[in-house]
């Protein structure tokens, strides 16, 4: 069964609202967050993470009512990040809990553009009800999924989504839409970084921004919400580098930046697989104390980090409730159900050597 519509979910930063919006209703205006003002602060703690499974299912309902039997795909970037290792866990946890069966596969790299295409095209002639997934690029699936669309098999995108422009062209279609602001997270970042550094007396301090992989959507809007705070707290950005998700070129980056710049004092990461190689380089360079290195995603060796004083800050989002969340949203696109307008607050929080023992649940 094929359902045309396009449902947005946003899992938002710090209390933001999570809005879903189907075209068979208006669409409601997007939130202005172009005055924003997060602080540190203001981003919640982890008591929330108990209720967020409940967050999630309520901002649902109408829930769907069990499909016994019903087959649901998910296709991944990768296996090599922690973070979707953590999201197939949820998926087949939330699976066996709702008596469904999931298969979840994935590209072999972050960057594997025709391997991920290559899965999901498999995964397409599986006869699956309902497939579920995170495109590395906004183009990259794009074929997939009209090839899905022929077959009647509705897909539903996690996290990020197609370019709008060139599905449209290609007659791509998507039925739901669940997704992270990803803007919001640079942001929260950066503007972490740029609190410590004026906290210390630090004025037009130099600063860089590492991003994802060049035309994947969330590295960009990280990197855009990074460079953003950045800005409004008066830094002095010398770099903005893709490191492609990658460790190393992270430690490369990094070690050409300190040296290019010796009085660097601060670098915000896309992701905590770049940060952990940017703080590697700054051991090996002398000069952790002196930059603040923040991520996202509080993958477990970000919480190692932070528990050790290395890594400064992890924005946390929670991969493995996404997978009850996003099956959840698939069996309701199965059941025809009415997902023209939905929302809810969902918390996610800024990790800090601060504050990181209390988070020793969160996954």
């Amino acid at each position: 069964m094929k359902k045309k519509g396009l449902l947005l979910v946003g899992l938002l930063l710090v209390l933001c609202l999570f809005t879903l919006m189907g075209c068979g209703g208006e669409e409601e205006p997007a939130a202005d967050n172009s005055d924003s003002d997060v602080k540190a602060e203001d981003v919640v703690e982890n008591d929330a993470y108990t209720d967020l499974e409940r967050k999630v299912l309520s901002a649902l309902e109408p829930l769907p009512d069990k499909m016994e039997g019903a087959k649901i795909g998910v296709v991944f970037p990768t296996f090599s990040n922690p973070f979707y290792v953590s999201g197939e866990e949820g998926y087949k946890d939330a699976a066996a809990s709702m008596g469904i069966e999931v298969e979840v596969v994935a590209g072999a790299t972050e960057d594997d553009v025709e391997g991920q295409l290559n899965v999901f095209k498999t995964m397409i002639g599986k006869d699956y009800d309902a497939i579920i997934i995170v495109p590395i690029t906004g183009m990259n699936l794009i074929s997939g999924v009209v090839e899905a669309n022929e077959k009647g098999i509705p897909i539903i995108c996690s996290g990020t989504t197609l370019d709008e422009d060139a599905a449209a062209e290609a007659g791509a279609e998507i039925a739901a839409h669940m997704t992270y602001n990803f803007e919001e997270q640079g942001y929260v970042g950066a503007k972490y970084i740029s609190e410590k550094i004026k906290a210390e007396g630090g004025e037009n301090a130099k600063v860089a921004v590492i991003e994802g992989l060049a035309g994947a959507f969330q590295g960009e809007a990280r990197r855009d919400g990074a460079v953003k705070a950045f800005k409004e707290a008066g830094m002095n950005i010398v770099a903005v580098q893709a490191g492609d998700w990658d460790r190393q070129k992270a430690f490369d980056i990094a070690t050409n930046l300190i040296q290019s710049n010796p009085d660097l004092k601060g670098i915000c990461c896309a992701n905590d697989t770049m940060a952990l190689g940017v703080v590697e380089a700054l051991k090996v360079a002398g000069k952790k104390d002196q930059v603040y290195v923040t991520g996202i995603d509080f993958l477990d060796e970000a919480r190692q980090s932070l528990k050790a004083g290395e890594l400064d800050g992890s924005v946390a989002m929670a991969p493995y409730i996404s997978g009850k969340g996003n099956l959840t949203l698939a069996l309701k696109v199965l059941q025809n159900h009415d997902i023209s307008e939905q929302s809810y607050y969902s918390p996610i929080a800024l990790v800090t050597k601060e504050n990181v023992n209390d988070f020793d649940d969160w996954k």
